[in-house]
């Protein structure tokens, strides 16, 4: 017999290591067996499971899990990535927490050191954290992206790129974090909007010419007074880098500057000139429609540097501080800066230059303005676009492939809608800088000699071969992790060497992720996998939605609206979290997560289980020899037909990634059809006299809650496993359900039971529903008639007169020719179905309550559209109190319907 309820807590870390100790989680050794394969997208070592994650790794779980029944080879790859910055950040932070000295003070060889002792230590405590919530990864084959294997397909492909000539290293522009002193990818700049200024200077003509500047205008736009100008005036948030300034853009078409191309401007303190140039990155109806062009400090004035020939001309260092001294001849403006200046940091910089732009009389003026302003996602502070030498992939030679893969429909995405995203940042690729100033990563396989001549290869005794024996140097820099990444559904099966899992799982299956990583990390992998096994590394791309609070908004810890899903784990079940993701996991659609959602789901968890022990107490046990297509009772037949629905329903929504329609058809049938429908309809057979229909019902009631359980594991591993074992009586049943069959249901339907039960249900939910709405008490059992003389109906109502009766607690339910004073009436299937209430309810109190109830509800209907009228409060209300009082009005319009045809029926 089953314990009163599932305990969790206690069952779930058995079950798990029932599991892997089974070697369940393994592919099948079936060379002839179909594969399907999942690499799991690898969280950084330093990580711990986040909302975000849980999403994430049910979807692909709840895959793998419906795979794997079907029958096939199942590879579900997990890992870890080394996360360069993130983990150098932490183990720095505890070296310091420690009082010990920094990295730099300890040197390279032993602060890497002491990462891997971290890494060994507490690295990975994700991957733990991934079991509780039921992942069935293949954990024997866990990977890391700087284990031995990994790193030497790495070394592999920079070397075949560099030799290529698809690895450059180059003078460009980057995402600087002056804190950790690296570039970063920009997935790792946070942009934030903040309080700033936007300061106007003049620079002035350098010749001392002038020209006529229009300053009032007619109707159509046309100037109509002009005043003398001898100075562009330009505007800028940061200050500071005024003094980098080689060039000012003016558009080709501005006619207020025609005169004025080619000449130069004196740029202010620096004292130098600079060219006026015409380019269409000036937009004539922003500002003064002059932009000042700093093409080492800004990526857009990079670009425009780079097509008009202007000189990059550096001001800061690795701190973001103003130079001191010469480092690079070619591009830092050491001479441009006041000596006093030189060392001070970027901000202070900034309050000095417009200190001294103000005194000589060339502030324009100043406008306080809402910026958006880039923070290093890790450090905090703000990133400084910033010219220097990194290595970079042409990209642009490597994505070709990669689009036309797309394009031509090898690899498809879900939804389709993401394809445009990928296509648009495709198609737009710059030079991708992969080199990082840090200390924990792949360091780049590239050593110099004394002249500066490098040498690439796959080890140094190779580059000193090439080098002919010179002394080298190796790079100091690590490569962008996001490179080894791409490498992922390839470099984890063993490549560059030719393995057996290489051969039967890639290309991989589906990858499933997270729409923000569509171009760092998915791209990277299409263009990595195309290049090197010239086939495309998955064929489907399921891209899921962001996990909100349960009123919209964007969780965060400022907001405290975070929520941990191992902490809803502890309280509700890790199978509760994982349906509720699923269920809400609908395609193009964010997740409102709420607590009371999951808390609704485990109560889903405790039906199933209920419904299991009414099973086991009614003796529902499977049987070996048991038909389903031979059963004779309708009810039975009618349960069947339903399963098969159902089977069908939930294949079909895991096949084409609709993860919610899946969820609400196994909900659906569970709930509905088998725990609120057939167990009430079972009873009477199961008490009754009959014998082979009890045993019938026994038996079909026993494999169709087999069926639920496997329509349910993938979603619920758990307690559909716990209960899939104690429900299997002397059935010879052996096995786990994480391996059992799939249902395989075909020919179940019967046309005439079916649309005898769905009668049946429609009838009483009816009634039910009538009782309510007149307000009937729970006692009372009136009459029922149905107003028809169709002999088959009548069959019908004296066939299930007791269900319906018991069910909607009704004294009698007959055929009539008429339909009574004083009664209540609904319509099923076009049949008039009435209540004699004379005596039941009191008409005139029954009036008077419900015209009240209308009143009330009608003036919360006014009050809310008047608030909902209100502009102010539209504009200026959070967002979730608007939607909060939107779905108020619709509940109670929805309300008010109803209460309105109550009351009609009473007439």
């Amino acid at each position: 017999m089953l314990n009163k309820t599932f305990d969790p807590k206690a069952a779930e870390p058995r079950l798990y290591a029932e599991w892997e100790n089974a070697g369940t989680f393994q592919p099948k050794d079936a060379p002839n067996a179909e594969t399907f394969s999942i690499v799991i997208p690898p969280p950084n070592v330093t990580g711990s499971l986040h909302i975000g994650h849980a999403l994430n790794n049910t979807l692909q779980d709840v895959l793998i899990r419906y795979q794997r029944m079907l029958g096939k080879s199942v590879l579900w790859q997990p890992g870890t990535d080394h996360a360069g910055i993130a983990t150098q950040m932490v183990v720095e932070r505890q070296l310091a927490a420690e009082g010990n000295i920094s990295r730099r003070d300890m040197g390279r060889d032993a602060f890497i050191e002491r990462v891997w002792e971290w890494k060994e230590e507490s690295g990975g405590t994700i991957m733990n954290q991934l079991r509780r919530l039921g992942a069935s990864c293949d954990w024997s084959r866990e990977r890391f992206t700087m284990d031995e294997g990994l790193s030497k397909a790495v070394l592999k492909v920079f070397v075949a790129l560099y030799e290529e000539g698809l690895i450059y290293r180059d003078k460009r522009l980057v995402n600087w974090d002056p804190h950790f002193q690296t570039a970063i990818s920009d997935l790792e700049v946070e942009n934030k909007e903040v309080d700033g200024h936007f300061w106007r200077f003049r620079y002035p003509l350098a010749d001392g010419s002038t020209y006529q500047f229009p300053i009032a205008f007619d109707e159509d736009g046309k100037p109509t007074e002009w005043e003398t100008r001898d100075y562009v005036v330009v505007a800028t948030t940061r200050p500071e880098t005024v003094l980098g300034d080689t060039g000012v853009a003016v558009h080709p078409d501005d006619e207020r500057y025609a005169g004025l191309v080619g000449k130069t401007l004196r740029l202010p303190i620096a004292d130098v000139e600079i060219p006026i140039v015409a380019d269409e990155h000036a937009d004539p109806e922003q500002g003064s429609g002059a932009v000042k062009i700093t093409p080492a400090h800004d990526f857009n004035d990079f670009m425009v540097g780079e097509r008009q020939g202007l000189p990059m001309v550096n001001l800061f260092d690795r701190e973001a501080r103003l130079i001191r001294e010469i480092t690079d001849e070619k591009v830092d403006g050491l001479d441009r800066i006041p000596e006093e200046w030189r060392g001070l940091d970027r901000f202070e910089a900034r309050k000095e230059l417009v200190e001294r732009m103000e005194a000589l009389g060339l502030l324009d003026g100043v406008e306080d303005r809402k910026v958006q302003q880039p923070f290093g996602d890790r450090s905090g502070v703000v990133v400084e676009p910033f010219l220097t030498d990194q290595w970079f992939v042409k990209a642009d030679v490597l994505a070709k492939d990669a689009i036309a893969a797309v394009e031509g429909g090898r690899t498809k995405f879900h939804p389709k809608n993401w394809e445009n995203t990928y296509f648009n940042w495709m198609r737009n690729i710059q030079p991708w800088c992969i080199s990082r100033q840090l200390w924990w990563g792949h360091r780049i396989p590239a050593w110099y000699d004394e002249d500066g001549n490098v040498y690439v290869a796959e080890s140094e005794a190779e580059a000193i071969s090439k080098a002919g024996g010179k002394t080298l140097t190796q790079d100091e820099d690590v490569l962008d992790t996001w490179f080894s990444s791409a490498l992922w559904p390839f470099s984890t099966l063993g490549w560059p060497d030719e393995t057996k899992e290489l051969e039967r799982f890639y290309p991989t299956s589906v990858l499933v992720t997270a729409f923000d990583i569509i171009f760092f990390w998915v791209a990277r992998m299409m263009m990595q996998g195309l290049h090197f096994r010239h086939e495309i590394p998955f064929h489907d791309v399921y891209i899921h939605a962001l996990v909100r609070d349960e009123h919209g908004a964007k969780m965060s810890k400022s907001k405290g609206n975070v929520i941990d899903p191992l902490e809803l784990i502890d309280e509700f079940g890790a199978d509760a979290v994982r349906f509720t993701l699923a269920a809400l996991a609908a395609q193009g659609r964010d997740i409102r997560m709420s607590k009371e959602r999951v808390e609704g789901y485990r109560n889903f968890g405790t039906k199933l289980w209920n419904a299991a022990r009414f099973c086991l107490m009614n003796d529902c046990l499977p049987q070996q020899d048991f038909d389903p297509k031979a059963v004779k009772q309708t009810v039975n037949q009618w349960l069947l037909g339903e399963a098969e629905a159902a089977s069908a329903a939930v294949a079909k929504g895991l096949e084409t990634y609709k993860f919610n329609e899946a969820a609400g058809a196994a909900y659906r049938f569970v709930w509905n059809v088998f725990c609120d429908w057939h167990l009430e309809f079972a009873k009477p057979l199961l008490s009754g006299d009959d014998e082979a229909a009890k045993a019938e019902t026994r038996a079909t009631t026993a494999y169709v809650l087999e069926v639920a359980l496997k329509l349910l594991h993938p979603f619920m591993p758990f307690v559909t496993e716990e209960l899939w074992a104690k429900t299997a009586g002397d059935s010879g049943r052996d096995g786990l359900l994480i391996v059992a069959d799939w249902p395989k249901l075909d020919g179940l339907a019967n046309e005439t039971a079916q649309a005898e039960m769905n009668w049946l249900v429609s009838l009483i939910t009816e009634i039910r529903k009538l009782r309510s709405e007149m307000n009937i008490p729970p006692n009372a059992k009136p009459d029922a008639l149905a107003v028809s003389g169709d002999a088959d109906l009548a069959a019908r109502l004296q066939r299930h007169s007791a269900l319906i009766c018991r069910l909607a607690r009704l004294e009698s339910i007959a055929p009539a020719a008429a339909t009574p004073d004083g009664s209540a009436q609904i319509v099923v299937d076009e049949v008039t179905y009435a209540l004699p209430l004379e005596g039941v309810i009191d008409f005139d109190a029954e009036r008077a309550r419900l015209e009240k109830e209308i009143e009330k509800v009608a003036g919360e209907i006014l009050r809310l559209e008047k608030k909902l009228g209100n502009e102010k409060f539209v504009a200026n209300a959070p967002e979730a109190v608007v939607a909060g009082e939107r779905a108020k009005l619709v509940e109670y319009t929805a309300q008010k319907d109803a209460l309105r045809e109550a009351r009609a029926r009473l007439g």
